[in-house]
């Protein structure tokens, strides 16, 4: 990801399962540049993590958002928070597949949903990236695809 983007990183983030993947991410790139900014993405009714109240944990955004303390996570490499609502990350990944050509799940909407976000305020004109996580394949047999 550093060499792909020739180093022009600012920020990272992750909508979190076990956190694996960010804390992979986050550890590499700060190897690469020490103060990028690393962000924890999860659901807006499940944002355990972030130390709110889960109001509706039977969210829509598989994959994360499990509202238990996770092994893996470092908090001294979460730079924030971001939450996204079950329709953003849904209409996301619709979009993404429409504009894109990205077919993916719930997850990597999420976390193309809170980039924007991102890049709307706290991160204006900087690079942010993300990973795409799934194919969409298994989300075929969910509501994702319906429309």
């Amino acid at each position: 990801m550093w060499e792909q983007c020739d180093g022009d990183i600012d920020a990272y983030l992750d909508f979190v399962g076990t956190a694996g993947t960010f804390i992979g991410y986050a550890k590499t790139l700060k190897r690469h540049k020490f103060d990028i900014r690393c962000y924890v993405v999860e659901p807006e009714t499940a944002s355990f993590l972030a130390g709110k109240p889960v109001s509706n944990p039977n969210h829509k955004i598989q994959g994360g958002g499990y509202c238990m303390e996770l092994g893996f996570i470092e908090k001294e490499l979460v730079s924030g928070y971001l939450s996204i609502t079950n329709e953003e990350a849904i209409q996301m990944a619709r979009s993404l597949a429409k504009t894109e050509g990205i077919f993916a799940g719930f997850s990597s909407g999420a976390n193309v949903a809170a980039a924007i976000k991102l890049l709307s305020g706290a991160e204006r004109n900087n690079s942010i990236a993300l990973t795409i996580n799934d194919s969409g394949l298994k989300y075929l047999s969910t509501d994702l695809y319906d429309a």
